[in-house]
Protein backbone atom coordinates (compact mmCIF):
# COMPACT_ATOMS: atom_id res chain seq x y z
CA UNK A 1 0.00 0.00 0.00
CA UNK A 2 1.23 3.63 -0.60
CA UNK A 3 1.20 6.15 1.53
CA UNK A 4 0.90 10.01 1.22
CA UNK A 5 4.41 12.42 0.99
CA UNK A 6 3.29 13.70 4.50
CA UNK A 7 2.31 10.60 5.99
CA UNK A 8 5.83 9.28 5.30
CA UNK A 9 7.52 12.02 6.87
CA UNK A 10 5.35 11.92 9.99
CA UNK A 11 6.71 8.38 9.99
CA UNK A 12 10.43 9.48 9.40
CA UNK A 13 10.44 12.22 11.86
CA UNK A 14 9.80 9.53 14.78
CA UNK A 15 13.14 8.38 13.97
CA UNK A 16 15.30 11.48 13.88
CA UNK A 17 15.37 12.43 10.14
CA UNK A 18 15.31 15.90 9.92
CA UNK A 19 12.42 17.39 7.81
CA UNK A 20 11.86 21.08 7.15
CA UNK A 21 8.09 22.46 9.17
CA UNK A 22 5.37 21.40 7.18
CA UNK A 23 1.64 21.27 7.33
CA UNK A 24 -1.49 19.61 4.98
CA UNK A 25 -4.32 21.50 3.72
CA UNK A 26 -7.21 20.23 2.21
CA UNK A 27 -8.81 23.50 2.15
CA UNK A 28 -8.14 27.37 1.71
CA UNK A 29 -8.48 28.34 5.50
CA UNK A 30 -5.87 25.04 6.50
CA UNK A 31 -3.70 27.32 4.24
CA UNK A 32 -4.19 30.36 6.33
CA UNK A 33 -3.74 28.43 9.68
CA UNK A 34 -0.24 26.97 8.19
CA UNK A 35 0.69 30.03 7.16
CA UNK A 36 0.14 31.66 10.52
CA UNK A 37 1.54 28.63 12.42
CA UNK A 38 4.51 28.11 10.63
CA UNK A 39 5.44 32.27 10.29
CA UNK A 40 5.89 31.52 6.58
CA UNK A 41 6.89 34.25 4.23
CA UNK A 42 7.89 31.75 1.29
CA UNK A 43 7.06 28.22 1.06
CA UNK A 44 7.22 25.02 -1.39
CA UNK A 45 3.79 23.80 -2.02
CA UNK A 46 3.25 19.93 -3.44
CA UNK A 47 0.16 17.91 -4.22
CA UNK A 48 -0.26 15.13 -2.77
CA UNK A 49 -0.77 12.15 -5.10
CA UNK A 50 0.03 8.80 -5.12
CA UNK A 51 2.72 9.07 -8.19
CA UNK A 52 5.94 10.43 -9.26
CA UNK A 53 6.79 13.00 -11.32
CA UNK A 54 4.84 15.92 -9.29
CA UNK A 55 7.23 18.43 -10.58
CA UNK A 56 7.09 17.76 -14.12
CA UNK A 57 3.72 17.61 -14.22
CA UNK A 58 3.49 21.31 -12.28
CA UNK A 59 2.11 19.99 -8.83
CA UNK A 60 5.33 21.20 -7.21
CA UNK A 61 5.47 25.55 -6.89
CA UNK A 62 7.68 27.53 -4.89
CA UNK A 63 5.65 30.71 -3.65
CA UNK A 64 7.76 33.65 -2.60
CA UNK A 65 4.98 36.08 -0.46
CA UNK A 66 2.14 34.43 1.88
CA UNK A 67 -0.28 36.02 -0.70
CA UNK A 68 1.35 33.44 -3.46
CA UNK A 69 1.16 30.33 -1.03
CA UNK A 70 -2.06 30.97 -0.88
CA UNK A 71 -3.01 31.39 -4.10
CA UNK A 72 -0.62 28.49 -5.13
CA UNK A 73 -2.25 26.46 -3.09
CA UNK A 74 -5.96 27.11 -4.10
CA UNK A 75 -4.91 26.15 -7.38
CA UNK A 76 -2.85 23.05 -6.51
CA UNK A 77 -6.00 21.74 -4.56
CA UNK A 78 -8.30 19.52 -6.76
CA UNK A 79 -5.69 19.71 -9.35
CA UNK A 80 -5.68 16.02 -11.69
CA UNK A 81 -2.46 14.87 -12.43
CA UNK A 82 -2.12 12.84 -15.76
CA UNK A 83 1.55 11.04 -16.35
CA UNK A 84 2.57 7.62 -17.26
CA UNK A 85 2.28 6.78 -13.89
CA UNK A 86 -1.30 7.91 -13.20
CA UNK A 87 -2.65 6.16 -16.61
CA UNK A 88 -5.22 8.89 -18.54
CA UNK A 89 -7.41 8.68 -16.27
CA UNK A 90 -4.89 10.33 -14.18
CA UNK A 91 -5.55 11.41 -9.87
CA UNK A 92 -6.79 14.24 -8.19
CA UNK A 93 -4.86 15.88 -5.44
CA UNK A 94 -7.14 16.15 -2.32
CA UNK A 95 -4.63 17.26 -0.50
CA UNK A 96 -1.12 19.87 -0.50
CA UNK A 97 1.80 20.10 1.35
CA UNK A 98 3.80 23.48 2.47
CA UNK A 99 7.07 23.43 3.63
CA UNK A 100 9.52 25.79 4.63
CA UNK A 101 12.19 26.12 1.81
CA UNK A 102 15.52 25.13 1.93
CA UNK A 103 18.71 26.37 0.05
CA UNK A 104 20.19 23.58 -1.18
CA UNK A 105 23.65 23.04 -2.35
CA UNK A 106 23.66 19.52 -3.54
CA UNK A 107 21.38 17.06 -3.79
CA UNK A 108 21.35 12.93 -2.73
CA UNK A 109 19.23 9.44 -2.64
CA UNK A 110 19.04 7.73 -0.31
CA UNK A 111 16.16 4.86 -0.08
CA UNK A 112 15.57 1.10 1.23
CA UNK A 113 14.58 -1.88 -0.76
CA UNK A 114 14.00 -5.73 -0.46
CA UNK A 115 17.28 -6.91 -2.37
CA UNK A 116 14.71 -9.97 -4.73
CA UNK A 117 18.16 -11.42 -5.43
CA UNK A 118 19.43 -11.53 -1.99
CA UNK A 119 16.63 -12.18 -0.19
CA UNK A 120 17.75 -8.89 2.10
CA UNK A 121 16.69 -5.60 2.95
CA UNK A 122 19.00 -3.15 1.66
CA UNK A 123 20.11 0.59 1.85
CA UNK A 124 20.56 2.18 -1.41
CA UNK A 125 22.59 5.30 -1.71
CA UNK A 126 23.68 7.85 -4.56
CA UNK A 127 25.27 11.10 -4.46
CA UNK A 128 22.70 11.84 -7.68
CA UNK A 129 19.49 12.76 -5.94
CA UNK A 130 16.64 14.47 -7.84
CA UNK A 131 16.07 12.38 -10.27
CA UNK A 132 14.52 8.71 -10.66
CA UNK A 133 17.09 6.30 -9.16
CA UNK A 134 16.55 3.69 -12.05
CA UNK A 135 18.14 6.49 -14.80
CA UNK A 136 20.92 6.93 -12.57
CA UNK A 137 21.40 2.84 -12.14
CA UNK A 138 21.10 2.72 -16.10
CA UNK A 139 23.38 5.78 -16.81
CA UNK A 140 25.97 5.94 -14.22
CA UNK A 141 26.29 1.99 -11.99
CA UNK A 142 29.30 3.34 -10.32
CA UNK A 143 26.92 6.45 -8.59
CA UNK A 144 25.09 3.38 -7.06
CA UNK A 145 26.29 1.59 -3.67
CA UNK A 146 24.07 -1.14 -1.80
CA UNK A 147 24.84 -1.62 1.82
CA UNK A 148 22.90 -4.50 3.69
CA UNK A 149 20.58 -4.22 6.83
CA UNK A 150 20.68 -6.01 9.83
CA UNK A 151 16.86 -8.10 10.33
CA UNK A 152 16.51 -5.79 13.65
CA UNK A 153 16.77 -2.95 11.50
CA UNK A 154 20.27 -1.77 12.23
CA UNK A 155 23.79 -1.16 9.81
CA UNK A 156 27.07 -2.41 10.81
CA UNK A 157 29.49 0.20 11.45
CA UNK A 158 31.98 -0.07 8.55
CA UNK A 159 29.23 -0.12 6.12
CA UNK A 160 27.98 3.14 7.59
CA UNK A 161 31.68 4.77 7.22
CA UNK A 162 31.00 3.04 3.28
CA UNK A 163 28.45 5.25 3.00
CA UNK A 164 29.78 8.61 4.09
CA UNK A 165 32.80 7.82 1.96
CA UNK A 166 30.78 7.21 -0.92
CA UNK A 167 28.66 10.23 -0.25
CA UNK A 168 31.27 12.34 0.17
CA UNK A 169 30.11 13.42 4.05
CA UNK A 170 32.77 15.03 6.14
CA UNK A 171 32.30 16.34 10.02
CA UNK A 172 28.81 17.12 10.65
CA UNK A 173 27.23 16.01 7.16
CA UNK A 174 28.81 12.93 7.68
CA UNK A 175 27.20 12.54 11.86
CA UNK A 176 23.27 13.34 10.39
CA UNK A 177 23.64 11.03 7.33
CA UNK A 178 24.38 8.49 9.41
CA UNK A 179 21.81 9.07 11.99
CA UNK A 180 19.63 9.41 8.79
CA UNK A 181 20.74 6.68 7.33
CA UNK A 182 20.32 4.32 10.66
CA UNK A 183 16.78 6.14 11.04
CA UNK A 184 15.36 5.00 7.31
CA UNK A 185 17.21 1.27 7.74
CA UNK A 186 15.18 0.96 11.30
CA UNK A 187 11.98 2.45 9.85
CA UNK A 188 11.91 0.50 6.83
CA UNK A 189 11.75 -2.79 9.14
CA UNK A 190 9.78 -1.72 11.56
CA UNK A 191 6.90 -0.35 9.04
CA UNK A 192 6.70 -3.56 7.31
CA UNK A 193 8.18 -1.35 4.39
CA UNK A 194 8.43 -2.60 0.36
CA UNK A 195 9.99 0.32 -0.43
CA UNK A 196 10.93 3.62 1.63
CA UNK A 197 13.18 6.28 -0.13
CA UNK A 198 14.32 10.00 0.57
CA UNK A 199 14.63 11.64 -2.91
CA UNK A 200 16.05 14.64 -2.61
CA UNK A 201 18.22 14.26 0.56
CA UNK A 202 19.20 18.02 0.14
CA UNK A 203 22.20 19.13 1.85
CA UNK A 204 21.60 23.14 2.59
CA UNK A 205 24.01 25.80 2.69
CA UNK A 206 24.97 25.57 5.77
CA UNK A 207 25.79 22.25 5.58
CA UNK A 208 22.76 20.70 7.12
CA UNK A 209 21.02 17.71 5.64
CA UNK A 210 17.38 17.92 5.55
CA UNK A 211 14.74 15.00 3.86
CA UNK A 212 12.83 16.99 1.42
CA UNK A 213 11.22 13.96 0.37
CA UNK A 214 9.52 10.97 0.96
CA UNK A 215 7.74 7.76 -0.30
CA UNK A 216 6.51 4.87 1.90
CA UNK A 217 4.96 1.92 0.26
CA UNK A 218 4.31 -1.02 2.36
CA UNK A 219 3.69 -4.72 2.80
CA UNK A 220 0.06 -5.34 2.05
CA UNK A 221 0.07 -8.32 3.76
CA UNK A 222 1.58 -6.73 6.96
CA UNK A 223 -1.00 -4.27 7.49
CA UNK A 224 -2.41 -6.42 10.05
CA UNK A 225 0.11 -5.23 12.06
CA UNK A 226 0.16 -1.81 10.77
CA UNK A 227 -2.77 -0.58 12.05
CA UNK A 228 -1.83 3.35 11.77
CA UNK A 229 -0.32 2.94 8.18
CA UNK A 230 -3.26 0.73 7.19
CA UNK A 231 -5.57 3.99 8.49
CA UNK A 232 -3.72 5.98 5.50
CA UNK A 233 -5.88 3.96 2.74
CA UNK A 234 -6.98 6.55 0.27
CA UNK A 235 -9.01 5.52 -2.22
CA UNK A 236 -9.30 8.80 -3.89
CA UNK A 237 -5.69 7.81 -5.68
CA UNK A 238 -7.38 4.49 -6.99
CA UNK A 239 -9.44 3.02 -9.80
CA UNK A 240 -12.88 2.02 -9.11
CA UNK A 241 -11.89 -1.37 -9.93
CA UNK A 242 -9.17 -1.06 -7.29
CA UNK A 243 -11.31 0.06 -4.59
CA UNK A 244 -14.29 -2.41 -5.26
CA UNK A 245 -11.70 -5.16 -5.23
CA UNK A 246 -10.00 -4.11 -2.11
CA UNK A 247 -13.53 -4.44 -0.69
CA UNK A 248 -14.02 -7.74 -1.71
CA UNK A 249 -10.46 -8.51 -0.74
CA UNK A 250 -9.29 -9.35 -4.20
CA UNK A 251 -5.50 -9.15 -6.13
CA UNK A 252 -6.18 -7.05 -8.89
CA UNK A 253 -4.08 -5.15 -11.84
CA UNK A 254 -4.89 -3.12 -14.93
CA UNK A 255 -3.09 -4.01 -18.07
CA UNK A 256 -3.92 -3.30 -21.37
CA UNK A 257 -5.19 -6.50 -23.24
CA UNK A 258 -8.82 -7.07 -24.02
CA UNK A 259 -9.07 -10.66 -22.51
CA UNK A 260 -10.29 -10.25 -18.79
CA UNK A 261 -8.94 -13.07 -16.53
CA UNK A 262 -10.33 -14.49 -13.76
CA UNK A 263 -7.82 -17.04 -11.50
CA UNK A 264 -7.44 -18.42 -7.91
CA UNK A 265 -3.37 -18.42 -7.04
CA UNK A 266 -1.21 -15.68 -8.03
CA UNK A 267 0.89 -18.40 -9.87
CA UNK A 268 -1.85 -19.87 -11.87
CA UNK A 269 -2.87 -16.01 -12.76
CA UNK A 270 0.50 -15.46 -14.21
CA UNK A 271 0.73 -18.85 -15.97
CA UNK A 272 -2.94 -17.84 -17.53
CA UNK A 273 -1.85 -14.46 -18.37
CA UNK A 274 1.37 -16.62 -20.29
CA UNK A 275 -0.39 -18.82 -22.34
CA UNK A 276 -2.90 -15.98 -23.33
CA UNK A 277 0.18 -14.01 -24.79
CA UNK A 278 1.49 -17.50 -26.18
CA UNK A 279 -1.69 -18.18 -28.18
CA UNK A 280 -2.21 -14.11 -29.42
CA UNK A 281 -4.05 -12.54 -27.05
CA UNK A 282 -3.38 -9.69 -24.72
CA UNK A 283 -5.05 -10.11 -20.98
CA UNK A 284 -6.65 -7.40 -19.83
CA UNK A 285 -6.05 -7.48 -15.98
CA UNK A 286 -4.38 -9.95 -13.24
CA UNK A 287 -7.10 -10.75 -11.08
CA UNK A 288 -6.84 -13.25 -8.88
CA UNK A 289 -10.23 -14.45 -6.41
CA UNK A 290 -7.72 -16.10 -3.64
CA UNK A 291 -8.04 -20.02 -2.94
CA UNK A 292 -11.52 -19.76 -1.10
CA UNK A 293 -13.63 -17.29 -3.07
CA UNK A 294 -17.02 -17.24 -2.46
CA UNK A 295 -20.15 -16.27 -4.86
CA UNK A 296 -20.10 -12.98 -4.06
CA UNK A 297 -16.21 -12.82 -4.51
CA UNK A 298 -17.06 -14.34 -7.84
CA UNK A 299 -19.40 -11.88 -9.01
CA UNK A 300 -17.10 -9.12 -7.62
CA UNK A 301 -14.83 -10.14 -9.91
CA UNK A 302 -16.78 -9.95 -12.76
CA UNK A 303 -17.98 -6.46 -12.57
CA UNK A 304 -14.62 -5.36 -12.11
CA UNK A 305 -13.90 -7.18 -15.33
CA UNK A 306 -16.60 -5.46 -17.18
CA UNK A 307 -15.74 -1.95 -15.72
CA UNK A 308 -12.44 -2.31 -18.28
CA UNK A 309 -14.34 -1.42 -22.14
CA UNK A 310 -11.57 -2.79 -23.27
CA UNK A 311 -12.76 -6.25 -21.99
CA UNK A 312 -13.78 -8.19 -25.05
CA UNK A 313 -13.47 -11.71 -23.94
CA UNK A 314 -13.15 -13.84 -20.46
CA UNK A 315 -10.90 -16.70 -19.14
CA UNK A 316 -11.65 -17.95 -15.73
CA UNK A 317 -9.29 -20.63 -14.88
CA UNK A 318 -9.88 -22.12 -12.04
CA UNK A 319 -8.24 -24.99 -9.80
CA UNK A 320 -10.72 -26.19 -6.83
CA UNK A 321 -8.36 -26.58 -3.63
CA UNK A 322 -9.71 -25.08 -1.05
CA UNK A 323 -12.50 -23.66 -3.77
CA UNK A 324 -15.40 -26.01 -4.68
CA UNK A 325 -15.96 -25.91 -8.57
CA UNK A 326 -19.41 -26.47 -7.48
CA UNK A 327 -19.46 -22.78 -5.63
CA UNK A 328 -17.25 -21.33 -8.39
CA UNK A 329 -19.93 -22.50 -11.47
CA UNK A 330 -22.96 -21.12 -9.19
CA UNK A 331 -20.90 -17.81 -8.97
CA UNK A 332 -20.55 -17.83 -12.75
CA UNK A 333 -24.29 -18.27 -13.22
CA UNK A 334 -25.27 -16.15 -10.85
CA UNK A 335 -23.09 -13.49 -12.17
CA UNK A 336 -24.19 -13.98 -15.76
CA UNK A 337 -27.71 -13.33 -14.80
CA UNK A 338 -27.30 -10.50 -13.10
CA UNK A 339 -24.84 -8.59 -14.93
CA UNK A 340 -26.22 -9.90 -18.37
CA UNK A 341 -22.74 -10.66 -19.57
CA UNK A 342 -22.10 -10.17 -23.32
CA UNK A 343 -18.84 -10.86 -24.22
CA UNK A 344 -17.52 -14.62 -25.06
CA UNK A 345 -17.19 -16.49 -21.35
CA UNK A 346 -14.69 -19.43 -21.67
CA UNK A 347 -14.09 -21.32 -18.49
CA UNK A 348 -11.77 -24.15 -17.27
CA UNK A 349 -12.17 -25.84 -13.97
CA UNK A 350 -10.34 -28.48 -12.43
CA UNK A 351 -10.22 -29.99 -8.96
CA UNK A 352 -12.38 -30.29 -5.88
CA UNK A 353 -16.07 -31.17 -7.16
CA UNK A 354 -15.16 -30.24 -10.56
CA UNK A 355 -17.90 -32.84 -12.36
CA UNK A 356 -20.63 -31.09 -10.30
CA UNK A 357 -19.33 -27.53 -11.36
CA UNK A 358 -19.31 -28.60 -15.01
CA UNK A 359 -22.93 -30.15 -14.67
CA UNK A 360 -23.74 -27.26 -13.08
CA UNK A 361 -22.70 -25.26 -16.20
CA UNK A 362 -24.43 -27.38 -18.68
CA UNK A 363 -27.60 -27.41 -17.21
CA UNK A 364 -27.65 -23.58 -16.97
CA UNK A 365 -28.23 -22.90 -20.81
CA UNK A 366 -25.85 -20.14 -20.55
CA UNK A 367 -23.06 -19.28 -23.37
CA UNK A 368 -20.46 -20.37 -21.83
CA UNK A 369 -17.27 -21.99 -23.62
CA UNK A 370 -16.09 -24.62 -21.59
CA UNK A 371 -12.57 -26.09 -22.05
CA UNK A 372 -10.72 -29.05 -20.47
CA UNK A 373 -7.13 -27.67 -20.01
CA UNK A 374 -5.53 -24.43 -19.51
CA UNK A 375 -3.91 -24.29 -23.42
CA UNK A 376 -7.63 -25.64 -24.33
CA UNK A 377 -8.84 -22.81 -22.50
CA UNK A 378 -6.29 -20.09 -24.16
CA UNK A 379 -6.96 -21.14 -27.35
CA UNK A 380 -10.40 -21.29 -27.35
CA UNK A 381 -10.76 -17.59 -26.07
CA UNK A 382 -8.19 -16.14 -28.20
CA UNK A 383 -9.94 -18.12 -31.26
CA UNK A 384 -12.99 -16.60 -30.52
CA UNK A 385 -11.68 -12.96 -30.54
CA UNK A 386 -10.23 -13.25 -34.13
CA UNK A 387 -13.71 -14.84 -35.52
CA UNK A 388 -14.75 -11.34 -34.01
Amino acid sequence: MDTHEYQAKEILKRYHIPIPEFGVASKNHDVDVIIKNLKLKEAVVKIQVHAGGRGKAGGVKFAKTPEDIFLVAEHLLGMKMINNQTGPQGVIAHKVIISKPVDIKKEYYLGAVIDREKAEPILIASPEGGMDIEEVAEKHPEKILKLPIELNGTVRGFHLVRLCNFMGWKGEAAKIGTQIAKGVAKAFIDTDASLLEINPLVEATDGKLWALDAKLSVDDNALFRQKEIASFYDQTQQSENEVLAKEFDLAYIALDGNIGCMVNGAGLAMSTMDIIKYNGGKPANFLDVGGGASKEKVSAGFKIILNDPKVQAILVNIFGGIMNCATLAEGIIDAMKELGIKVPLVVRMEGTNVEEGKKLLEKSKLPIIAADGMAEAAEKVCAVLKKG
